[in-house]
C-alpha cells in the first residue's frame, strides 16, 4: 500500500470537528490513539464517552450523539465529520434515521454490524451475554427485524472499513464467511455505502491502527479510499 501520510492535508485548526464513537462494552479509552492521529490534523476531536450497555441503542444515541453535537454548536465547528467503531457506527445510523445534522460532513464505520452479527443470534440468549452487552447487544441479531436490518440505506457520505482477520477462533466459528471475529465482511456493508475497504485486522484493535486511522481520515478528506 502506498505511503497515505503524503496525501493527507492539515486544516485550519478546529474548523471541523470529528466525533468519535466507540464500541458495545467500551469506552472513549479505545479510540485515543485515533483521536490523537486525527487531532494532529487540525481537526477539533471529540471522543465520546457512553455507557454502552445501560440502554438500548436509540436512547444512547439520542442522548450521546446530541451531547456531542451541542458541543460543537457551541464552539462554532463549521462542519461535523465521524469516525465510529463497532456498534458506535449503529447509534449514528439510528440517529441520522429520523434526524439530519445540517453540518454534516463524512463517516468512516469501521467493523460495523450493519446487517447484524450471528454471534448475537447464536449466544444472545444466554444470561452472560446480556450481562456482558446489555440491551443495546441483544439488538444487533441478523433476523430482519433486528436494529440494524431495520434501519433501512443510508443516506449520507460513508466509507466502511471491514476486519478480515480474527484472534477469537471460538467466535469465528459461528460466523459464516470472512470476519473479523465479530462482524463478517458482508454483514458489514450497507446499501448506499460511498467506499468500502477490507483491512487484514481484528474487530476489538481496528480502531487502533496506524493504516486504518490514515485510511479514515483519507475519507473524510476525499470522499474515497486508497488502495
Amino acid at each position: 500500500m502506498e505511503n497515505l501520510t503524503a496525501k493527507l492535508i492539515s486544516i485550519d485548526k478546529d474548523s471541523e470537528a470529528i466525533i468519535l464513537l466507540h464500541g458495545l462494552a467500551r469506552t472513549s479509552r479505545s479510540m485515543n490513539k485515533a483521536g490523537r492521529l486525527l487531532a494532529a490534523y487540525g481537526y477539533k476531536i471529540i471522543n465520546v464517552d457512553y455507557p454502552s450497555r445501560s440502554a438500548d441503542i436509540s436512547a444512547l444515541a439520542q442522548t450521546y450523539i446530541v451531547q456531542a453535537l451541542k458541543q460543537c454548536n457551541t464552539e462554532g465547528i463549521k462542519k461535523i465529520h465521524f469516525l465510529t467503531h463497532s456498534m458506535g457506527g449503529i447509534l449514528l445510523r439510528d440517529y441520522l434515521a429520523s434526524q439530519t445534522i445540517d453540518k454534516l460532513g463524512r463517516v468512516v464505520m469501521l467493523a460495523p454490524p450493519n446487517q447484524g452479527s450471528e454471534v448475537v443470534d447464536k449466544l444472545g440468549g444466554w444470561r452472560l451475554f446480556y450481562t456482558l452487552n446489555g440491551p443495546a447487544g441483544l439488538q444487533l441479531g441478523t433476523g430482519k427485524d433486528s436494529m440494524p436490518n431495520r434501519l433501512g440505506p443510508v443516506n449520507f457520505q460513508l466509507g466502511i472499513i471491514a476486519g478480515s482477520k480474527s484472534i477469537n477462533p471460538l467466535l469465528s466459528r459461528l460466523i459464516p464467511g470472512i470476519n473479523d471475529g465479530k462482524v463478517s465482511v458482508s454483514r458489514a456493508q450497507v446499501a448506499g455505502m460511498q467506499d468500502f475497504i477490507v483491512m487484514p485486522y481484528s474487530h476489538p484493535f481496528i480502531m487502533r491502527r496506524v493504516a486504518v486511522i490514515e485510511q479514515a481520515l483519507h475519507f473524510i478528506q476525499r470522499g474515497y479510499f486508497t488502495r
